[in-house]
């Protein structure tokens, strides 16, 4: 059985001030399987920021993603949302929403 692909990933990361959140989105951009990378800068203190990071492709690594982050000194707080298999599907409002 073949496994589906990650097509979207969505990650709350802790990052130094350096590198700059272009080259963050630079290198995570080069890797392959990855076609777009959004960063939105979400707070801000002394050391660190805290950063949302989504990331789309046909297939992504994940690990690969994972280990750019760290060779840049960045941790992933959380995965918020992914997506997986042969389209993405947008969530919905409901009325629970």
């Amino acid at each position: 059985m073949a496994l589906g692909h990650i097509r979207r990933i969505v990650l709350d990361v802790l990052k130094p001030h350096s590198p700059s959140i272009v080259e963050v989105a630079e290198r995570l951009s080069a890797i392959r399987g990855i076609s777009g990378v959004n960063i939105m800068l979400d707070e801000v203190d002394q050391e660190t920021e805290t950063i949302k990071i989504t990331i789309g492709g046909a297939n992504i690594k994940v690990d690969s993603v994972y280990k750019a982050l760290e060779e840049m000194g960045a941790s992933v707080h959380s995965v918020d949302a992914v997506m997986a298999g042969d389209k993405i599907i947008e969530d919905i409002e409901t009325p629970q929403d």
